[in-house]
């Protein structure tokens, strides 16, 4: 007995399923790519029984095994390659109970290929309060599987569910659509089954359909099949058309024995009542900005206790640690380079939680289906498809799933505009920069008693992004060139209730990947930067202890600051030091000195190792047992040459400039490079962006320094 089974879930878009994904596994989730692409690959486990356990693979939504764009073929690789290690031994279709017909003709595709299937009815609950009847028991007889109705956000029908699934790897029954699909291309059909070794005849017309899309197809088998649909003069487009067609009047005779809706007078939805008021023309978008504004004002306002304790509770931490660890290198490495490096980004989890908490909210409820509605009418002007707001908006979150989601844009031109300015969003990774700035040089004060003015600016930081993006859009639009015509076509899902169960998952999932990924990072890139900012090359550190012992016999100045002056020397002397010293030329237009081009260095790994670089440069300068927070470190930063603050108005408006515009992340960059398969889109990118930001900041710092 196979102790891991493979379990699909395959559905349309808004059917529900990341829903009942999250009500099977819960927490016990993790993230990958299918094998060959960079679109994630959710998994989940729960246990069948003490002897075996389920993996569950959440396929990205289609409407059919025809897919339109990259994202959709995935359903194909998988489900058409039984040498792929997520081929499914079991699948669950979810369909939406008040929209079935559409619904059923993935679910018949699916059947068709001949492997065990469980139809989830999702949404009954909703069914119900349409009035709308539907005979399950009727319909599982009819199909001849397992047909179960579930409500997936209120954890109904899910044990049996459940049961049914076991029942599929038990008993494996497999049956067929009721569709003949080799009348379509019988000599085709047979000569595939003959070649491949084939017994299924769908299995058979999908090869003869998708061949050049199958991933597992080696080059040769892949002609053979060409060659095979030229002797048979094969149509595709006609035999797809024809196949659908006979699918649809099967479905139909299917739902007029077994489901039933009273008759009822033209009415409209709630969902569509709503509509007339969110998606109007000027009011939907005051109101959507309207959400942008409470958004932001609640991660200045609600996230400030959460962090002064996360803040308190490193300062204790290394107090405690310092009193106790014996000195050393490993004192020194631990409370003067990895302490301060995770401190500077572990306090910012409330306000990453804060931002994926609005962002799940606005994703379950519906309503961002509306903003990607409401937008194409604004992304249009500047060569921008309405699905292209998705990634922009996953882009506050993070650039990489936000360039992969983009897959689902079919207009290549909009995809690769898509591609190209979705890092000009601010993500989550400059959050930390962001907050850190502005709460040294922005007061936190009350705008009219109720406005805080921190998240205003924080606001206008990612306003910013989204103008920049979509002019650098309208840039690109006119530059590239193409004859394919762009199209957009959405189905909005009504309006539900969030499901909290659900948000919470989506937050825990998020929060952990954003510390264990940076986490990672920002450990390595404290342990290297301690290193170079405590060593130095030949006797250099020697020679300014003698310096400062001299000093010390003969004056009577505070021991103190001569301390202080002493650790600030040392660390410009040092490996660090004199790498900051190397591009301190070409960075001193814009306000910044060598200590901060050292995190501007060390930031192009992850734009949110800013912080912890900066923590760590200022604790192991401060030796003299300070242990502030990294905001008093900087807000008491000097500046060596004039003695002023480092961290001025102009000089923080300038780095939060820099960050809003340049390409500071790999992952992106690796990311860009794989979507749009060369090297020439991410070298644009980067120097685009990158001159954006240089230029972007130097006259932000010359403006605000008059």
């Amino acid at each position: 007995m196979k102790q891991e089974i493979n379990i699909a879930l395959i559905g349309n878009p808004n059917t529900g399923k990341s829903s009942l994904f999250n009500a099977l596994t819960g927490l016990n989730q993790k993230v990958g790519n299918f094998p060959g692409v960079t679109v994630d690959k959710l998994i989940g486990f729960y246990k069948i029984n003490a002897e075996q356990s389920a993996r569950i693979i959440d396929l990205p939504g289609t409407y059919s095994l025809y897919p339109r764009s990259q994202d959709e073929q995935i359903a194909l690789q998988v489900l058409g390659s039984p040498s792929n290690p997520d081929y499914p031994e079991v699948i669950v279709v979810v369909v939406d109970a008040t929209n079935l017909k559409r619904n059923l003709l993935l679910f018949s595709q699916i059947l068709d290929l001949g492997l065990p299937c469980v139809l989830a009815v999702n949404m009954i609950d909703q069914a119900r309060d349409q009035k709308l009847s539907i005979d399950i028991e009727g319909l599982s007889q009819a199909i001849g599987i397992p047909v179960i109705a579930i409500s997936a956000r209120n954890n109904e029908g899910i044990d049996d569910l459940k049961k049914a699934i076991k029942k599929q790897i038990d008993e494996k029954i497999i049956v067929e659509s009721g569709t003949d699909i080799k009348q379509y291309a019988p000599e085709l059909i047979d000569e595939i089954k003959r070649e491949f070794e084939l017994t299924n005849d769908y299995v058979a017309f999908e090869l003869a359909h998708h061949y050049h899309e199958l991933a597992h197809l080696t080059e040769e088998k892949k002609q053979k099949l060409k060659s095979l649909g030229e002797k048979y003069n094969f149509n595709p487009q006609k035999a797809q058309a024809q196949e659908t067609i006979a699918r649809f009047n099967h479905i139909n005779e299917l739902l007029f024995d077994n489901v039933f809706k009273p008759f009822d007078p033209v009415k409209e939805s709630n969902s569509n009542k709503i509509d007339n008021w969110l998606t109007h023309r000027i009011g939907g978008l005051i109101f959507f900005f309207l959400i942008l504004f409470i958004v932001f004002q609640s991660i200045f306002t609600w996230s400030s206790y959460p962090m002064d304790l996360i803040e308190a509770g490193f300062i204790g931490l290394e107090n405690s640690l310092s009193n106790i660890i014996p000195d050393g290198i490993f004192k020194e490495l631990l409370i003067g380079g990895i302490l301060p490096g995770l401190s500077g980004v572990l306090v910012f989890i409330p306000q990453i939680a804060i931002l994926f908490l609005f962002i799940a909210i606005l994703e379950d409820t519906g309503y961002m289906a509306r903003v990607t509605f409401m937008m194409d009418r604004v992304m249009k002007k500047f060569g921008l498809n309405g699905k292209s707001v998705v990634p922009l908006m996953s882009g506050i979150a993070c650039a990489v799933p936000a360039i992969m989601s983009a897959r689902t844009i079919e207009n290549w031109k909009d995809r690769l505009i898509t591609i190209m300015v979705t890092p000009l969003m601010s993500c989550s990774a400059r959050l930390p920069v962001y907050t850190l700035l502005i709460s040294i040089v922005v007061p936190s004060e009350k705008i009219f008693g109720f406005l805080n003015l921190q998240g205003l600016v924080l606001m206008a930081m990612y306003l910013l992004g989204f103008v920049a993006a979509i002019f650098s859009a309208y840039v690109m639009k006119l530059i590239i060139k193409t004859k394919e015509r762009s199209y957009f076509i959405m189905e909005l899902p009504v309006y539900r209730m969030p499901r909290w169960s659900n948000i919470g998952i989506t937050i825990f999932n998020k929060v952990k990947t954003f510390v264990t990924e940076a986490g990672k990072i920002i450990l390595a890139v404290s342990i290297v930067l301690w290193f170079l900012a405590s060593y130095a090359p030949g006797d250099s550190f020697e020679q300014i202890d003698q310096k400062y012992e001299k000093v010390k016999t003969e004056n009577t100045i505070n021991v103190a600051e001569l301390d202080r002056m002493m650790s600030s020397e040392k660390l410009e002397a040092s490996y660090a030091g004199r790498l900051g010293k190397f591009i301190e030329p070409a960075i001193r237009p814009l306000g910044y000195d060598w200590k901060i081009g050292i995190a501007l260095i060390t930031s192009f790994a992850a734009r949110e190792v800013f912080v912890g670089t900066i923590a760590t440069i200022y604790s192991v300068e401060a030796e003299d047992g300070n242990l502030d927070t990294v905001r008093e470190k900087l807000m008491s930063a000097k500046n060596a040459n004039t003695g002023e603050p480092t961290f001025t108005l102009a000089v923080s408006l300038s780095l939060m400039i820099f960050y809003a515009f340049a390409m500071q992340c790999m992952s992106t960059i690796a990311i860009v490079y794989r979507e749009t398969k060369s090297w020439k889109w991410p070298t644009i990118q980067f120097v685009f962006m990158t001159v954006l930001a240089y230029v972007s900041a130097w006259v932000t710092y010359i403006v605000f320094s008059s």
